[in-house]
């Protein structure tokens, strides 16, 4: 019955994910702490958003944009290694509780943004690359903070979930490969993260279609919501 509810939330987690780019783990990372403990539930996160991003980007493969995802990734892969490594010896309540505000500051963050018509350039992609990657190795997820830098960049849609996903992709895998190294990474967590990765892919999936027909303006308020989402849920965890 536990497996069931992990799974269940982990489709519908995979579909919303996979219509907005980001927001499986927030949603599912409280299920899997009280169903495997919070040691556990780290890991199993890692291998599972590793499935989900590659879901993504076998959905949207068309839609990436190749030169941002390696702007982004060629700093944010070495900040991920340093950030997993980091992990293992610093709680991470603290940097989850800053985060959670910062979540939803996002959301007005990204508006303006918007409203002056900034233009994010690669060169900045790469600079947050470095910051993000460091603070995704600590915490469960920040794919919250990279919604605004992508879109600013022209990113919307299939365009923007397939592009975040590779380099989000690049990410989680690098810290599953630093949770391996140090052992962090056992055979029992490694399967457990690849069943409950199949029911996040196979959300990213059925979400396509709905991203197809939505207007980008619906989209964006869409976005809004999950970001105002992940900032109270990551205040729940960090204060719990």
């Amino acid at each position: 019955m536990e497996y069931v509810l992990v799974l269940a939330v982990g489709l519908i987690a995979g579909t919303l994910g996979g219509v907005v780019g980001f927001g499986s783990s927030i949603m599912l990372m409280p299920v899997l702490m009280f169903t495997f403990g919070p040691r556990e539930a780290v890991p199993i996160m890692a291998i599972a958003s590793v499935m989900a991003n590659l879901s993504r980007v076998l959905a949207w493969w068309r839609d990436i944009d190749w030169r941002a995802v390696g702007a982004y990734s060629v700093t944010a892969v070495p900040g991920a290694a340093l950030g997993a490594h980091t992990l293992l010896v610093l709680p991470p309540r603290i940097v989850e509780l800053a985060l959670g505000v910062f979540f939803i500051g996002v959301i007005v963050g990204r508006r303006l943004l918007a409203s002056r018509g900034v233009r994010v350039t690669r060169l900045h992609l790469a600079l947050v690359g470095a910051f993000v990657g460091f603070l995704t190795g600590i915490v469960v997820s920040t794919g919250p903070i990279t919604v605004p830098i992508f879109l600013a960049y022209g990113l919307v849609k299939g365009a923007f979930i397939a592009t975040e996903a590779a380099g989000s992709l690049a990410v989680y895998l690098t810290k599953a490969i630093v949770f391996r190294t140090f052992g962090a990474l056992p055979a029992d967590i490694v399967v457990q993260g690849l069943i409950i990765g199949a029911s996040l892919m196979v959300g990213a999936f059925v979400a396509k279609r709905f991203v197809i027909s939505l207007p980008p303006e619906r989209f964006r308020l869409l976005m809004d919501a999950v970001l105002l989402l992940s900032g109270v849920a990551l205040l729940w965890i960090a204060l719990r």
